[in-house]
């Protein structure tokens, strides 16, 4: 039975009206799963479609925990909207999307996922050491959780675009590829992570809520849109942005007032402390102080290279969380500043997002001990925004920006106490917007430079960050890639081409070489490599000097 066709898609029902096939692409399951804190989702039924006269396509089921569940698929022009509803009370732990759990009585039982033939995952989230066409069956995970821990390992980019898109290279241009995004506004976004869960020829898609949403009536998860006959991922992470912005999810690409300081080139301090860890012993963040800064840049002033921004990196600051100066390893640090002023440069801050360190526990998100875990940006508005003014209003340190790092550290789990409010990325959404509205409060061209390449995060961000370097990639590949992730997704926004970890001196020199035509060039380094031990010589540093102009 056909239910849709157009030029684009055609849509047929399959599977005794369990599945809805699309153009042979996808076996599209019609079940989901709305897990809760008083058990699992499962199905008993699916009842026969309803065409509605708007063209909606209705699938009820009937669920083992919801009074009403039901899939609404709206049918646009070259692409479909999903729609995932229930009705009733419930708090949700997941969401299982494009497949569920079925208990249909004569029906096979157990985790039923959406099929596919398609060979080839694409993902804009560079996971560690997963490239981003992959099997469709590795599968692959987006959100705002993350570190380098085994199996954690997808800080770099929090959030990535919530896209994903499936392809066979050896299929005609007009069929190669198909892709899925969640296109809803960011205050629903109250889950930590998208997990894409594949295994061979089948996949959902599974949003974690942390038993942090509370349902009580009518809930719509996210929607999903799908769209056939994609060119390359390419293109369709760039329309994906267009379907955020008709949708209202995310603000229209526009150029940006963009100070011409904001494009010089960058020395962050990192990885010349990560140096100073290898040779002397004790934790490279012991290593962030006045005397060794001056040390930095004293040795790239000897070479004639001459950065237009400094980054004090981690730890600066005497807590993570007030954020005041360490006098100890910073005598003066307003002085210090200071002195970066008159010679024309700019200086700009590391910040820790989320860490509670120095915070009163009720300005804090408390684990079931009532022990802080995080920065609560409810409970800790009000000190969040005092300790941004101190860092960058006139009469406080007159620091000119920050580095923002460490919201992969976005709090996740069932057993956190907090203020009422957001979740998941949209918690990091809302931490950052009080963040970014202080600054520009406090100093109307700071630079607030994030790794947060989701379009939604656009207007809480004025640069983003490359990050960290994944070892046994192709240096100058990753980067590109990455780049080219921002460009299709926040075009208006410039890009800090990062630095840290280079492996050695030849990928570094081949990174360098590369910077300009990616963004604006970063520096790590004063004299030695940290991963190697390598010494910049003459060379390196007249290669520094042409690449920044200086």
């Amino acid at each position: 039975m056909t239910l849709f066709e157009n030029g684009a898609y055609t849509l047929k029902i399959a599977q005794a009206g369990r599945r809805i096939d699309l153009n042979g692409l996808l076996s599209l399951s019609l079940l989901a799963a709305l897990d809760t804190t008083e058990g699992a989702d499962e199905t008993l039924e699916v009842l026969t479609p309803e065409i509605r006269d708007d063209g909606t396509i209705v699938v009820e089921r009937r669920s083992t925990r919801w009074e009403r569940a039901w899939l609404e698929l709206r049918c646009l022009g070259e692409a479909i909207e999903l729609h995932t509803c229930v009705r009733g009370r419930g708090v949700l732990t997941s969401a299982r999307l494009l497949g569920g759990t079925s208990a249909i009585a004569g029906a096979p039982l157990g985790r039923m996922l959406t099929g596919t033939t398609l060979p080839t995952l694409f993902s804009p989230n560079p996971e560690d050491g997963l490239a981003p066409l992959r099997p469709a069956s590795a599968g692959a995970v987006t959100g705002v959780v993350g570190e380098g821990e085994p199996g954690r390992a997808r800080w770099l980019f929090t959030p990535a675009p919530l896209y994903w898109a499936l392809g066979d290279p050896e299929r005609s241009e007009t069929e190669r590829w198909l892709d899925v995004g969640v296109a809803a506004p960011v205050d629903e976004l109250r889950f930590g992570e998208a997990a894409w869960e594949a295994v061979a020829k089948g996949f959902s898609l599974r949003l974690d809520y942390d038993g942090q949403t509370s349902v009580d009536g009518e809930f719509r998860a996210p929607v999903l849109v799908v769209t056939p006959n994609v060119p390359d991922p390419w293109t369709g992470l760039r329309r994906h942005r267009s379907d955020l912005v008709a949708r209202g999810c995310a603000p229209e690409p526009a150029e940006r007032d963009q100070p011409d300081w904001w494009r010089r080139p960058i020395f962050c301090g990192w990885g010349a402390q990560c140096h100073l860890e290898t040779v002397h012993g004790g934790l490279a963040r012991d290593y962030a102080t006045q005397e060794r800064y001056d040390a930095f840049l004293g040795r790239l002033a000897e070479h004639g290279v001459t950065p237009g921004t400094v980054v004090l990196d981690d730890k600066w600051q005497a807590t993570y969380g007030v954020n005041e100066p360490d006098t100890a390893k910073w005598p003066d640090l307003k002085g210090w500043i200071a002195e970066r002023h008159r010679a024309g440069q700019r200086v700009l801050l590391w910040w820790k997002a989320w860490d509670p360190e120095g915070l009163s526990p009720e300005l804090c998100i408390r684990n079931a001990d009532g022990a802080p875990v995080a920065l609560d940006p409810a409970a800790a508005r009000g000190a969040l925004r005092a300790a941004v003014h101190s860092m960058l209003s006139p009469d406080g340190l007159d620091a000119d920006g920050f580095k923002v790092d460490f919201t992969a550290r976005t709090p996740t789990g069932q057993r956190l106490e907090h203020a009422p409010g957001s979740w998941g990325i949209a918690l990091l959404y809302e931490l950052l917007a009080t963040f970014y509205e202080a600054a520009k409060e406090a100093k109307p061209d700071a630079l607030v430079i994030t790794h947060t390449p989701h379009p939604a995060f656009v207007d809480v961000t004025d640069m983003i960050r490359l990050n960290d370097v994944i070892g046994g990639v192709d240096l100058v590949e990753q980067m590109e890639f990455r780049a080219e992730v921002v460009r299709a997704a926040c075009p208006e926004l410039p890009i800090d081409t990062d630095d840290w970890r280079v492996p050695d001196k030849r990928s570094w020199r081949e990174f360098l070489a590369a910077k300009p035509a990616i963004g604006v060039p970063s520096l790590y380094y004063a004299s030695h490599l940290d991963a190697t031990g390598e010494e910049l010589e003459d060379d390196d540093y007249a290669a520094l000097r042409e690449v920044w102009g200086t």
